[in-house]
């Protein structure tokens, strides 16, 4: 019987196999911010270890860190602790860190794609669970918790026990106007915040295909999501013509080398998932999400479910108490709905393609009074870009304005929140209750909604604005 693309992955790693235990896997690269790595790092010290692979170990400061005053001191006591604690553990361990301000600084699952350090058929780990993000590339990533990055940290290796294998295959093109965003919440909100849960989903079809780079990352990025540990999609032509020239990419003969290995991560055509599920992309159209999971999400056009057509009970309750919270009636549209701030970015969606989708519906428009639109680069390099190619002009002319990179207002460990009641679009890849704020509603959408949205100061798409 044939392999899947996780199963030839997870095998190639596998350093210690025994019946009745976890395997345990080789990890080539192991990525670190300052959020759940300090009882970590103080765990080695009362072992007396060391770093195993300081040269496969990677950090960045990312969640508290402030984006618009980034050469002042952090404010919040608790953050600033944090940024500190991480500075020490990783001048002390021999870490390189990419502290504030700094050229390659940002989101952990930005800064990995973009120094070329996510390679085909790689594992990945970091202490988030959108990690996953970089199954865009055939690695094998998955977020690890507290305990786990200090087993890393001593020894480059993991346990784990084995995961199923889900597969999710969207045929036909995504029409005009339908992003790699709508297509995540569409699946989400088909399988479920559980339909992926013990599974590793492998995302195939033609509408995966051919997606861009930055959009497999979006797709993969919320496979936690759905509950599952991690996301990935078969590498190709795309996959290798992104990586070549980045720094951690190799060159010249060993480039063509790797390639070649690279090719053999994919699907065999006699493998079997555990789990499979198909949808027509043709059939989309933009996606929102209405409740407090993002699988309460649904077309744009459509209203708010009536919880009645709930026949489990306890989906039932969870529905009555998502539209509760979020102050939405069974039936009404949600497109319409007015907003307070509109926010761009995180590690779903704050790439450069992002950004320009963003201008290109800003562009010659007017950001509604009332409305405050937050424009999150996901790292100092792509908002070096943004300026380089004029974006932050567009933005400021829109009466938006470009911030520094970070987490911002995805997480709210920073000063970017909302307050009580004020309801936002936003680009991130959770909207459960206070996520973004003691009492904030969060309406998930893609960075074209989330600029029309700015515009027309309630929730539409772009199209609405013509």
């Amino acid at each position: 019987m044939g392999k899947t693309l996780a199963e030839k992955v997870w095998d190639a790693h596998v350093v210690r196999r025994a019946d009745g235990e976890p395997d345990l896997l080789y990890i080539d690269m192991h990525l670190l911010h300052e959020v759940n790595t300090p009882q970590a790092f103080d765990g080695l010290r009362a072992a007396g270890r060391g770093v195993r692979r300081p040269d496969l170990t990677l950090g960045t400061e990312d969640h508290n860190t402030p984006t618009i005053a980034i050469d002042k001191t952090i404010t919040d006591p608790a953050a600033r602790h944090q940024v500190s604690l991480m500075r020490k553990n990783c001048a002390e361990f021999g870490i390189e860190l990419f502290r504030l301000g700094a050229e390659h600084q940002g989101i952990v699952h930005v800064i990995g794609p973009e120094l070329g350090l996510s390679h085909p058929g790689s594992t990945i780990v970091c202490c988030d669970s959108h990690t996953a993000t970089q199954g865009a590339f055939g690695s094998l990533a998955f977020g690890i918790g507290t305990s786990q990055v200090e087993h890393v940290l001593a020894t480059q290796t993991l346990p784990m026990a084995r995961l199923k294998n889900m597969a999710v295959t969207v045929n036909g093109s995504l029409p005009d106007g339908v992003t790699a965003k709508d297509l995540i919440l569409a699946i989400i909100a088909r399988v479920g915040t559980a339909g992926g849960q013990g599974h590793i989903i492998e995302y195939r079809g033609r509408a995966i295909r051919e997606l861009s780079m930055e959009g497999r990352m979006t797709v993969c990025n919320m496979s936690v999501e759905a509950g599952s540990r991690a996301g990935m999609i078969a590498p190709d032509e795309r996959t290798f013509e992104y990586l070549r020239g980045r720094p951690a990419a190799p060159s010249g003969a060993a480039w063509d080398a790797e390639v070649e290995h690279w090719r053999t991560f994919y699907t065999d055509e006699d493998a079997v998932f555990d789990k499979e599920v198909v949808l027509d992309a043709s059939t989309l159209t933009p996606f929102v999400s209405w409740g407090t999971t993002p699988a309460q999400s649904a077309p744009l056009g459509d209203p708010v479910p009536d919880p009645a057509s709930f026949t489990d009970p306890v989906e039932r309750a969870a529905v009555e108490r998502a539209q509760e919270y979020m102050g939405v009636r069974a039936g009404e549209p949600v497109r319409g709905l007015p907003v307070d701030v509109v926010f761009v970015g995180s590690c779903t969606n704050s790439r450069i393609e992002d950004l320009r989708e963003v201008a290109r519906v800003l562009d010659g428009r007017k950001v509604a009074p009332g409305v405050e639109l937050m424009i999150v680069p996901g790292s100092m390099k792509v908002r070096q870009q943004a300026i380089d190619e004029g974006l932050h002009e567009v933005f400021e002319s829109a009466g938006a304005s470009l911030r520094f990179a970070g987490c911002s207002m995805c997480a709210a460990l920073n000063e970017d929140r909302l307050t009580p009641g004020q309801r936002a679009a936003s680009t991130n890849n959770r909207n459960f209750e206070g996520r973004q704020g003691k009492g904030s509603r969060t309406h998930i959408v893609s960075p074209a909604v989330a600029a029309a949205t700015a515009v027309a100061g309630r929730l539409a798409a772009p199209a609405d604005l013509n």
